[in-house]
């Protein structure tokens, strides 16, 4: 397995779609092409034509990024795909000039974002703005 990392590949909302369903999500047609416009970027993995991951990276325009989105095709998973996808989505948001980057995730997720990535505990605040 040689997998190939693009930063802002071209991607179709479709393939998104694909992979949301394959990771498990519940994916929202349209999402993608609505999203990417906001984005300081993404990273995706393919193995050859097949695409297996993908993260997005939104930003304020200045020092702080946001990790979002990312996942690893259900066929893919526990190979190192993820943590790469997140270690070149860091790269490229300091390449950019950013100061932070920032994640938050279910609790079963803290050993993968804190062990494997090297995120670090710290305090935020949070509203809850739909019903769910």
């Amino acid at each position: 397995m040689k997998i190939d990392y693009r930063w802002r590949a071209e991607l179709a909302d479709a393939q998104l779609v694909a992979l949301t369903e394959a990771h498990g999500g519940n994916p929202e047609p349209g999402w993608w092409d609505r999203a990417k416009r906001h984005s300081l970027g993404w990273v995706s993995a393919h193995d050859g034509d097949e695409f297996v991951g993908f993260a997005n990276l939104a930003w304020d325009g200045a020092d702080h990024a946001f990790l979002l989105d990312p996942k690893v095709h259900a066929g893919w998973q526990h190979r190192g795909i993820g943590t790469e996808l997140v270690r070149r989505a860091r790269d490229a948001a300091r390449d950019a000039g950013c100061e932070w980057l920032h994640v938050d995730f279910e609790p079963h997720l803290k050993p993968f974002y804190f062990d494997a990535c090297g995120f670090v505990s710290t305090d935020a605040g949070l509203i809850r703005l739909a019903a769910g």
